[in-house]
Order: structure tokens, then C-alpha cells, then sequence
């Protein structure tokens, strides 16, 4: 069983123009042609393009958006739409993340809409699953990943979840300088294959990438992509400096 090894680079809300076009020509020139891992990298909204232009000619490199709409075009003022996403040249969205989900008060019900849209317009979605530090504290952690995934992907046929990527977010370690135990990662991943084994069948649960998003750096990343379930990382913080980005993409 092969699957596709990911590491993912979400900017958030970060870097000027200049600096996000250094960014990205700093760690495609540092991964050059290196295509044994996909690269993403999800800058802001206006920077889209101008990343694009640097990371669409690297091996197995892409861009994606930080977020979409969960209407196809009209009058929503502010609003991006999938199709605009794709005609910048994105090729994945991020979807749920839990910043989205807490800030933003995102439901499930919002995140089948925004995927809908993706996929109508050759988006593949990084669907955000995670709990909260309360949710794990009071063992609920379990559920709460499934109840996620079951409610979102209910929707979507087994041809339609092909073109998926899953993300694992332990909420409580985002930001925090927290990280889950190599331990607990895996834990949780061979978990979430077994609720998409329930929801499709076993062999689609082999198949899907999942990504491990908490505090994901250098020193941990090796020890991380060793598990037999992470099959990547969706990497905040240390994907703004291209030293550290590059040095995970190194990792596996």
C-alpha cells in the first residue's frame, strides 16, 4: 500500500506580498525537484496567483486556498468563490479547519457546501478534523473526530471521497507549542481509517492520505511521518520560515 506522502504549508493571515513571493521562491528552490512528497503550500487569498506562478512548474509542487464560499458567485461581498480559486490556478482548499470552525462558527452542514463547491470545480478538499482540550481531557476525543467526519462525508459518494485529503488537528495543539505523542497521532489516524472504512470500505480507508496539523516542526517531523498512518503534515507555523518548511518536506 502506497500512499501519497503530503506535507502542507498553511501562511494563515501572515507576510506581505514580497515576502510571501520570497517565501516561495526560497523553499522551491531548497526542494527543487525533489517529487517523492507533494508540496502545497496555502497562502492568503490575494497571493494566490503570484505563488502559483512560482510553485506550478516544481515537481509534484501545487497551491491551495485557505478557504471557499459556500456559493458558486453573486452578491456576497467578500466572499471567494471555488471557481475563482481554480481559475488562479489553486488546486486543493482547506476545509473546516478548526480555526474556521471556532472563529468563524463553521458547521458541518457549511463545510458539505464548500466541499460540494470544490469538487464541482476540481478542487480536492483538505477536510480539518480535531478535538478540543476538553474534548480529549473528558475522553471524548474519539467521538468528536467521527461524528466530524460522518457528518461532512455522509454526502459525498466513495468516488466522490477519492479526491479527498484528511487533516488531524488536535485542537489543543496548535499554536500552543503543544504536540500530540507520535503515540497519539497514530492512534488517532488508524482511528480515522477505520471511520472511513465504516463509512466507504476498507479500501479507500488504505488509501486516503492523512495528514498530521499540530504543531508539526523539524525536530518532531521525522519521528511523526515514521507512523504507519501520518502520512504527511499540514504545517502552520514553521511553514513561514523555508529552512524549517523544507527541512519537514526532508523528513520522511
Amino acid at each position: 500500500m502506497s500512499r501519497k506522502k503530503i506535507v502542507a504549508g498553511n501562511w494563515k493571515m501572515n507576510k506581505s506580498l514580497q515576502e510571501a513571493k520570497t517565501l516561495a521562491e526560497r523553499i522551491t528552490q531548497q526542494v527543487n525537484d525533489f517529487d517523492e512528497v507533494i508540496k502545497i503550500i496555502f497562502p492568503p487569498f490575494p497571493y494566490l496567483e503570484s505563488v502559483n506562478t512560482r510553485t506550478s512548474l516544481k515537481a509534484n509542487f501545487y497551491t491551495g486556498a485557505q478557504n471557499c464560499s459556500t456559493h458558486a458567485s453573486g452578491a456576497y461581498t467578500g466572499e471567494v468563490s471555488a471557481a475563482m480559486l481554480a481559475s488562479v490556478g489553486c488546486s486543493y482548499v482547506l476545509v473546516g479547519h478548526s480555526e474556521r470552525r471556532q472563529y468563524f462558527k463553521e458547521k458541518d452542514a457549511d463545510l458539505v457546501l464548500k466541499i460540494r463547491e470544490a469538487l464541482n470545480n476540481g478542487l480536492s478538499p483538505v477536510l480539518c478534523v480535531g478535538e478540543t482540550i476538553h474534548e480529549r481531557k473528558t475522553d471524548n476525543h474519539f467521538k468528536v473526530v467521527s461524528e466530524q467526519l460522518t457528518n461532512v462525508l455522509q454526502a459525498f459518494s466513495l468516488d466522490e471521497f477519492k479526491r479527498f485529503v484528511l487533516a488531524y488537528e488536535p485542537v489543543w495543539a496548535i499554536g500552543t507549542g503543544e504536540t500530540a505523542t507520535a503515540r497519539q497521532a497514530q492512534e488517532m489516524h488508524a482511528y480515522i481509517r477505520n471511520v472511513i472504512a465504516d463509512i466507504y470500505d476498507s479500501g479507500i480507508a488504505n488509501d486516503v492520505s492523512i495528514l498530521y496539523g499540530g504543531s508539526c516542526t523539524p525536530q518532531n517531523a521525522q519521528e511523526l511521518f515514521a507512523c504507519k498512518d501520518v502520512d504527511g503534515g499540514l504545517i502552520g507555523g514553521a511553514s513561514l520560515n523555508a529552512d524549517d518548511f523544507c527541512k519537514i518536506i526532508f523528513s520522511f
